[in-house]
């Protein structure tokens, strides 16, 4: 493509994958990355201390970044599933995502993105409408700010094993979703596609009226090999599924399928972090260089 990415999506990064709070100060990483110009987006997340809160709020509104909130954090840490089975532990799913809301309200996020709860054959029509009533109630008050609410797909037999799941379930599941709600989307990521075993084409055709925001990233789906996976590792790490070709493959059917959109971009944001003693912004640069070539390669 002779146009820049930036004019048909709006690029970003997670930040807690980007610099992981174990080895990055939070808002030395916000100011960081608010100072490439490269993104015009940032994904965050839960922020418990109020005073760096309120600091981070303040960082984000100066730097004209779409500032997008992953509530996907305040799951898999407590390790709560907004589809269990057990009314009290979904209630308490339903709860941290209620005030995900409001956080990402307040940090000028216009939506929250969320993941389901653990997948089995036992169970699953029971598990799959405890996660219609969740999301709908969030959806619900979500709607009531104008946000949106949007589920991640992931894999549900490698690492995750969430109950959404793969393609054709997401899309069932965002079809039921869309019958009460018009604020619910569904988020993809490039990175899951080898961990559900379908390609590009398929999982952007078959989710394509319910798609609302992108994730790019690589998986080791090798069994045996290091960072097996939902692990995120960087472009070129050693036994993975993706690269240039495999992401240039992603543009071109995001362009086929009509996701190219110059007047409302979508978000398109870097799922990437340095394994073991990576440095982060090696790892951001190479990123970069990944989406720049594979996006030259597609054509006009």
């Amino acid at each position: 493509m002779k146009d820049p990415i930036q004019k048909y999506f709006q690029v970003g990064t997670i930040q807690w994958m980007s610099h992981p709070p174990v080895s990055y100060d939070l808002l030395d990483s916000i100011k960081m990355i608010a100072t490439d110009e490269y993104f015009t987006a940032l994904e965050v997340s839960q922020i418990k201390d109020d005073e760096t809160r309120a600091k981070a709020k303040k960082m984000l509104g100066e730097s004209h970044l779409k500032v997008c909130y992953g509530a996907q954090p305040r799951l898999l840490g407590p390790k709560l599933n907004p589809n269990d089975l057990d009314e009290e532990g979904r209630k308490k799913a339903e709860a941290t995502l209620l005030e995900a809301v409001d956080e990402a309200e307040y940090l000028g996020a216009k939506g929250i993105a969320f993941l389901s709860g653990k997948w089995g054959e036992k169970n699953q029509e029971q598990a799959y409408e405890q996660l219609l009533k969740t999301t709908r109630t969030i959806c619900s008050y979500a709607a009531t700010k104008g946000m949106m609410v949007e589920l991640e797909v992931f894999d549900y037999d490698m690492d995750k094993a969430s109950l959404i799941g793969p393609a054709p379930y997401a899309a069932k599941f965002a079809a039921d979703m869309r019958m009460t709600h018009n604020n619910f989307g569904l988020l993809v990521d490039l990175s899951h596609f080898p961990t559900t075993y379908e390609t590009s084409k398929f999982v952007i055709q078959t989710l394509r009226p319910y798609i609302t925001h992108l994730h790019i990233g690589n998986a080791v789906v090798k069994e045996g090999c290091e960072a097996y996976g939902d692990q995120h590792p960087r472009f070129g790490y050693p036994n993975s599924a993706n690269d240039v070709e495999q992401l240039r493959d992603f543009f071109t059917v995001l362009k086929e399928e009509g996701f190219f959109n110059k007047d409302n971009p979508y978000v398109m944001s870097l799922e990437v972090k340095p394994w073991g003693d990576e440095d982060g912004d090696i790892v951001l640069a190479n990123t970069k260089r990944v989406i720049n070539r594979a996006w030259a390669l597609v054509e006009d």
